[in-house]
């Protein structure tokens, strides 16, 4: 479906009217909760959704689901594909079908501790994004520079996002 004809302009008109009536309309929470089962897998609640988490038998599961680095890269690529489409709209770019992929290399010694040199998340992510419509090259390349500055998921990847962690204990 071309971003063209979708029902996102309306979307991006209403929240901005919104937020400039009254900038605290631009403040939105998310959630998510975690319960832990079996040796490393875990349900996480998400609003209404449920999704189960699991690690494959060489870090300890038994690749009942896919794991939490995994999760990542579906959030950034499911986040990409949803900035393309808005920032599309937004620029008046037709785009009539988005691919994307990512693969990233993870040292298990981080994650394990056998070296602390070593960082226990992602070394290094590489995302591919295949655009197809009827557009030149040079407006995809727009599309992509404006995705690349505004997509919430690169962006917490791309910057330092202050998390405070708090043990609670019965």
């Amino acid at each position: 479906m071309s971003t063209a004809v979708s029902h996102l302009g309306s979307v991006i008109s209403g929240t901005k009217d919104a937020v400039d009536a009254d900038s605290k309309n631009a403040h939105a929470v998310f959630r998510a909760t975690a319960t832990a089962h079996d040796a490393v897998a875990s349900t996480i609640g998400i609003g209404k959704f449920s999704v189960e988490v699991d690690e494959p038998p060489a870090l300890g599961g038994e690749n009942t689901a896919p794991n939490p680095v995994e999760f990542y890269l579906a959030s950034l690529l499911s986040c990409q594909v949803v900035t393309y489409r808005v920032w599309a709209d937004k620029l008046g770019i037709v785009v009539d079908d988005i691919k994307a992929r990512a693969e990233g290399d993870l040292d298990v010694r981080g994650f394990f501790g056998f070296d602390e040199s070593v960082r226990a998340g992602f070394g290094e992510v590489r995302v591919v994004v295949k655009v197809t419509g009827p557009e030149t090259r040079e407006k995809y390349v727009e599309l992509h520079e404006a995705v690349d500055a505004h997509c919430p998921v690169l962006d917490l990847t791309r910057n330092q996002t202050p998390v405070h962690t708090t043990l609670e204990t019965d």
